[in-house]
């Protein structure tokens, strides 16, 4: 277990090296750059592999216990230690990362960004799957820190060189909001470490640990400081306006990442350092961090709707990145309820969200090949995509996704907000009830508008152009239309690369407790102060 733990993290690194090295005779396939495409999902199969075989071996009966440890002392002077372990929180994390990561090399295979070389590409995949796997995994403050700013570099250029219009400005906007975040989070580290002497996240977890020798006041000014770095790449609102310029930008692999793994390394850290290292402090800063989230989802949605409506000339793939915003504002509330209930729906809506919004960036990066634009005006034209009539199975999958992300019972979207909003229903001790019942209130008139903006998604993309009922145009009168463009319907490789996340999204929607059997005894001991 600490072997196929240690190999998840430092294989896909070793994986980078070797993408940049020349391929080996037999093994260059009808070009170099082939090879090196099929290298990037032969490494991703292999760490999605041990992902899979670490969560086979995982021992559900103890979830809240680390396991598959590793510690090695790394810099003694420091007290920072090579510490990775996993547990009922970060795991299926874990499994997550691996499962995109790979989904997106498949697909890259077959339909590679337009860009500079191929061997660039796979080594930055690699070097970003690494850092979100060891983020993930570490038990260390610096070692999480240092595993939180490996993906920055990776990500910076996948936007940059393979992106698409407006890309370098982007990249720019995204690694200095998401940069500036991480000095104040350093900041914050470092507080807590010297002020308790040490850096391990296992006993900075415990009551009667050194977490005992940071008073209020630190914890407060701690959790102020981590808080900002983490807000900014969950992202909270108002940090969050790099977001939607970098997802329209970016290649359809790095959207799918961005969303589905990086995003969730903000939440992540809220659950793992802010709440069981600092909770007196995060205890006074979380009815802000409710407010703040509750205001996201009611602003993502509202920025939806602004962009979905006739002749906006609103961009689906920006659609999407704003529905991020909200979705992931149900994340931070239940994480703001500092209950197992919310807590819990934090970690299932991160799950889920990674799954769909996943499934959707896909569907918008193949909709832009096949149509040229992803404007949703040109898209709802009368030539426009239509796909219920030209591409239905394709239609039918953009659909799926939709009502998975607005949340329809029965799929993965809907247990993670409930059970986020019923943590703000009956929020922890101490924190104020009527407050949270009006963010709890907000939140669900949240999750209306998202119903709606994502409805209409449908009707006009996959639907198309229609003319108004009992009406039709003059045969003599009407000006000839140009010919509506061909959309082909689902490939082979579309199927094999999008079907498990569909799967899973169904799969975790009929079958939560498969989820939250894993996270509710982590949950409850990180609450508890390690009882």
């Amino acid at each position: 277990m600490q072997i196929l733990l240690a190999g998840a993290v430092v294989l896909p690194l070793v994986g980078a090296l070797a993408a940049l090295l020349p391929a080996p005779p037999g093994l260059k396939g009808k070009n170099p750059d082939q090879a090196v495409l099929r290298h990037g999902v032969t490494v991703t199969a292999v760490v999605l592999a041990a992902s899979l075989a670490l969560a086979a071996g995982f021992d559900r009966g103890h979830p809240a216990r680390m396991q598959a440890t590793t510690d090695i002392s790394w810099i003694p002077a420091l007290g920072i230690r090579i510490h990775l372990g996993v547990d009922g929180i970060s795991l299926p994390l874990l499994v997550l990362t691996a499962l995109l990561t790979f989904l997106c090399a498949l697909y890259s295979y077959f339909k590679m960004p337009t860009g500079p070389s191929p061997k660039a590409f796979v080594a930055l995949l690699l070097v970003l799957e690494s850092g979100t796997l060891a983020t993930f995994a570490v038990l260390d403050l610096m070692l999480f820190f240092l595993a939180f700013e490996m993906v920055l570099i990776p990500m910076y250029f996948l936007i940059a060189r393979w992106g698409g219009a407006q890309k370098q400005a982007a990249a720019w906007k995204f690694i200095l909001y998401t940069l500036l975040g991480s000095v104040v989070m350093l900041l914050g580290l470092l507080l807590i470490g010297l002020k308790s002497g040490t850096f391990d996240m296992v006993a900075l977890a415990t009551d009667n640990g050194p977490k005992a020798q940071l008073s209020h006041t630190v914890q407060l000014i701690a959790v102020l400081a981590v808080g900002i770095g983490l807000a900014v790449k969950s992202p909270l609102w108002p940090l969050h306006s790099w977001l939607p310029d970098a997802h329209t930008a970016a290649p359809t692999v790095g959207s799918v990442l961005l969303a589905g793994v990086l995003l969730k390394m903000g939440t992540y850290g809220f659950v793992r350092i802010a709440l069981p290292i600092t909770p007196e402090g995060m205890h006074t800063l979380a009815p802000y961090l409710a407010a703040l989230a509750a205001v996201g989802i009611i602003y993502g949605s509202l920025a939806c709707l602004a962009l979905v409506r006739k002749g906006a000339k609103g961009d689906l793939k920006r659609l999407i990145a704003y529905s991020s915003v909200g979705h992931m504002g149900f994340v931070l509330l239940g994480i703001a309820s500092m209950t197992p209930t919310g807590v819990n729906g934090a970690l299932f809506a991160n799950i889920a969200h990674g799954l769909i919004t996943g499934l959707l960036f896909f569907l918008v990066g193949a909709l832009k090949d096949r149509c040229g634009s992803t404007d949703i005006d040109t898209l709802a034209g009368a030539t426009g995509a239509a796909l219920y009539g030209r591409a239905p199975r394709f239609g039918g999958l953009l659909a799926f996704g939709a009502v998975a992300s607005l949340g329809l019972p029965g799929l993965a979207g809907f247990w993670g907000e409930m059970l986020a909003m019923f943590g703000a229903f009956r929020p922890a001790a101490g924190l104020s009830r009527p407050a949270f019942l009006t963010f709890m209130a907000l939140a669900g008139l949240g999750t209306l508008l998202t119903a709606a903006y994502l409805l209409l998604v449908v009707r006009r993309v996959c639907m198309g152009g229609t003319l108004a009922a009992g009406t039709a145009p003059a045969a003599d009168t009407a000006a000839p239309r140009p010919a509506a463009p061909v959309i082909p319907d689902l490939a082979r490789y579309e199927y094999a690369a999008w079907s498990p996340l569909a799967a899973l999204t169904v799969l975790a929607g009929l079958w939560p407790a498969a989820l939250l059997g894993l996270t509710n005894p982590a949950v409850q001991q990180l609450l508890g102060g390690g009882k």
